[in-house]
């Protein structure tokens, strides 16, 4: 049978232990082999492998052997408890020797779990016959955005459960950013982070135990920019040449920058209260860092950074000759020289 993606939540945070079988497919492998191991372990318990309770069967090895799933299936095990046989990789052409193992499959047997980690379409033959069969199950795992429920077990499961609202926020937030191995890796870092210490999870904690990425390089040398940090300039600038960052990319997201900067310096309470009404909201250090630097700069001069970064912009997609790195160097080192008279 089918499963929405709600009933799928709910299922695999408790899998029927009575099913016949499950098919897990979807075009992201990551998530799909999460899912999978997330409900095997569920299922199973502890020490399945060292108890041979569960049988790995690639799916190159079942064409070879089409007997090996069967097998799999009615095996007796010498420890107690649930089994399962597992293929990893299966397409359309295993379907008949799947479905020969459904039909003869009974209660005690091991449970099917297969994963597709591709996109099935509506007339798979391997998806129509889990969604056909009122003993097994079928989930599609799309790109959508993790939900609030999958967020809470993998902080729950790691065992980070004392978080304050802004750091709980921003783990929200880098859920939708990550892929889901990458957010999982996260959490368990933090989870190591706080061993030790007694107070709730802070936004300084998610932010020390969050990838580096190109994203957070180019926050630097535009809040270098910001900040009148002139030295800085030059060096990051070839950090982020060398990992290949166009500099037409940085201008878009320092333009970004300084418009979200207008924004909160145009707000009727002021610039702390501009930043904290923007959409999405900004937590924690980097509110109170965008909140000075909109003060400092004031909405005129904010006005003439813009201007500055347009034309930048204009310039670097142009036909002209001079070099785009330098260019946007430039505009960075004038954005620079004026926020240092500020200070």
């Amino acid at each position: 049978m089918k499963l929405s993606a709600r009933d799928a939540t709910t299922y695999f945070a408790n899998p029927d232990q009575s099913a016949a079988g499950l098919l897990i497919f979807g075009a992201d492998a990551m998530r799909v082999a999460i899912k999978r191991q997330d409900t095997l372990a569920k299922l199973l318990g502890p020490g399945a492998e060292e108890e041979m309770r569960l049988s790995r069967i690639p799916a190159s090895e079942l064409r070879s052997d089409k007997a090996l799933l069967l097998d799999a299936v009615k095996a007796v095990g010498f420890f107690p408890g649930p089994r399962a046989a597992f293929v990893e990789d299966a397409g359309d052409g295993l379907a008949p020797i799947i479905a020969e193992a459904l039909k003869d499959w009974q209660p005690g047997d091991a449970q099917i779990i297969v994963t597709a980690p591709r996109q099935l379409a509506a007339k798979s033959a391997l998806r129509k016959l889990f969604e056909a069969d009122k003993r097994a199950y079928c989930v599609g795992i799309y790109d959508d955005p993790p939900s609030r429920a999958e967020i809470e077990e993998t902080l729950r499961k790691s065992g980070v459960t004392d978080i304050d609202r802004d750091a709980s926020s921003q783990l929200t937030a880098l859920a939708t950013q990550l892929d889901p191995g990458d957010f999982r890796q996260t959490v368990e870092k933090l989870a190591l982070y706080k061993i030790g210490d007694p107070k709730p999870v802070s936004v300084a904690d998610v932010t020390a135990c969050a990838p580096a990425t190109i994203e957070a390089g180019m926050d630097d040398i535009i809040n270098a920019a910001a900040e009148g940090q002139i030295a800085q300039i030059g060096p990051l600038m070839q950090k982020l040449s060398g990992q290949g960052v166009a500099p037409v990319t940085l201008a878009i997201m320092a333009l970004r920058h300084f418009r979200t900067l207008h924004t909160a310096a145009i707000h009727p309470g002021g610039a702390s209260a501009g930043v904290g009404a923007l959409r999405p909201p900004i937590f924690g250090p980097r509110r109170d860092r965008m909140a000075r630097q909109a003060g400092r700069w004031g909405a005129s001069r904010l006005e003439q950074a813009l201007q500055l970064l347009v034309e930048t912009d204009l310039s670097l997609r142009s036909s002209q000759q001079a070099p785009t790195e330098a260019v946007m160097e430039r505009a960075l080192f004038r954005l620079a020289s004026v926020a240092d008279r500020m200070r």
